[in-house]
């Protein structure tokens, strides 16, 4: 019988117990453990993991994977009204037969990979993207929106040489919790309160926090809990009159039929892309973006890398590269501004596929399908007894409903749901105390008017 130690694993890769013993003399130390005691005992686990016993057929583990995989249930099974930063919408087959293409796939970073066509697939993915949002230039994705939104206000403290931001108090708590993390300790957070019947920012609270301290103001449009924010270039103009920087988080889906943050004021926008071609994937094959002018001041501060175009050497050839290289991780390793890493590129691709496919028309089709069934569903939902809608101002996908009055938590009504295939809103009691009993729910293109007709049966038979 083999020694435990001898074991040979079909998917690791040098396991062999020979081919180690190699490897280790090669480098020139006698065990494992040599390479392993830089880390402190008390953080060395001395016991065996709890883990189950390894499958070594193929087949078997595809089964066993299989079983796991079963116990999920599918937004292709039911029909789903949750958003909240991660939404079902629409992948065309194209988008699919690009992103898994190889050359695309498999070289998500690494520079072996640029005769591949990498790079000019991103600078057309960018250049998409800066027409939807008639900006001048967008970075290649980082991870996700939380990391843009971060990434952005931290520009913003570095071109003005400020420590303070301020953003509106409805903005997501995840969203928030990673942009703190990046913020501490060098700057300082503030919320701004909302006018609690239209959850428009309170611009009384605004003026009353706005200081010659203030590098940057963030609020989203639409916001988190859905409705559109109609002070853009008022919040602007007061921040520009301060010196302060205004930052906008945006949903690129609703750029069709609502102005882009450029048109009233923005200084930078930045999102998710999510939305743009790419699937859920079990929290999302999320992707974030930032875009600016281009303006020297704008450009030196992005930590991501960007992508753009030049003439060669060679009459009439152009060629595709990274723009201020310098200003990375890449280049300044441990002194850069910001680590970037592995990134999201790849779901930037298929964000450019899924604008190509689309066009102008096509977005614009689809934010005022979006809307349309948004107001519509508002509007089923609102005429069930004891249910009501929260927030006057117009929403764009997503609405806040209030079940307070119906004495059954958001919680037992989302399981009621569930036994009827349906994945009610997202519960917000545990985000925002003053919307306890409320959900956000979210209806987007893959949302027929018969399924928001079947939501608002069901709820009505429940909630009677």
């Amino acid at each position: 019988m083999k020694k435990k130690t001898d074991f040979v694993h079909p998917y690791i890769p040098n396991s062999v117990p020979a081919v180690k013993e190699k490897m280790l003399a090669e480098i020139g130390v006698k065990s494992m453990a040599e390479l392993y005691e830089d880390i402190p005992e008390k953080l060395r686990l001395r016991k065996a993991l709890s883990l189950p016993e390894p499958k070594l057929s193929e087949l078997e583990l595809k089964r066993h994977v299989q079983m796991i995989l079963d116990r999920n249930t599918s937004c292709e099974e039911f029909t789903s009204f949750l958003g909240g930063g991660c939404a079902h919408h629409y992948v065309p087959a194209i988008c699919d037969e690009v992103t898994r293409r190889s050359e695309f796939l498999t070289a998500y970073a690494g520079e072996p990979y640029e005769d591949a066509g990498r790079f000019q697939a991103l600078f057309e993915y960018e250049s998409l993207m800066a027409e939807l949002l008639d900006f001048d230039v967008v970075n290649v994705p980082t991870y996700d929106w939380g990391q843009a939104a971060s990434t952005a206000v931290r520009m913003a403290g570095r071109i003005t040489k400020r420590t303070k931001v301020l953003f509106a108090d409805t903005l997501s708590p995840d969203r928030l919790a990673v942009m703190k993390n990046y913020c501490h300790p060098v700057m300082d957070l503030v919320p701004v309160g909302h006018d609690p019947g239209t959850g428009l920012l309170d611009l009384a609270d605004f003026v009353s926090k706005l200081t010659d301290d203030t590098a940057a103001v963030y609020f989203e449009n639409p916001s988190y809990l859905g409705f559109i924010e109609t002070q853009g270039q008022k919040v602007a103009d007061l921040a520009h009159a301060k010196g302060t920087l205004l930052v906008v988080g945006v949903d690129p889906i609703s750029l069709g039929v609502l102005k882009p943050p450029s048109h009233y004021g923005a200084d930078m926008a930045c999102g998710d892309i999510q939305g743009l071609g790419n699937h859920m994937y079990f929290g999302g094959a999320l992707g974030g973006f930032i875009a600016t002018r281009d303006e020297e001041k704008f450009v030196m501060e992005y930590p991501s890398r960007i992508f753009g175009i030049a003439e060669t050497s060679v009459e009439g050839e152009w060629g595709f590269g990274d723009v201020a290289y310098s200003r990375t991780s890449f280049d300044k390793r441990e002194k850069g501004k910001e680590f970037v890493g592995t990134a999201a590129a790849l779901h930037g691709i298929g964000a450019a596929v899924y604008l190509s496919l689309m066009g102008p028309q096509g977005m614009r089709d689809l934010g005022r399908h979006t809307l349309q069934k948004t107001q519509y569903g508002m509007k089923k939902l609102g005429a069930i007894r004891g249910v009501r809608i929260r927030f006057r101002s117009a929403p764009f996908k997503e609405f806040v409903v209030d079940f307070t009055r119906t004495e059954k938590s958001v919680a037992k009504i989302n399981r009621y749901l569930l036994r009827h295939h349906i994945f009610g809103g997202k519960d917000l009691s545990h985000e925002f105390p003053e919307l306890r009993g409320c959900a956000l729910y979210c209806i987007t293109e893959m949302v027929t008017g018969a399924d928001i007709d079947n939501l608002a049966g069901v709820l009505k038979d429940y909630l009677r």
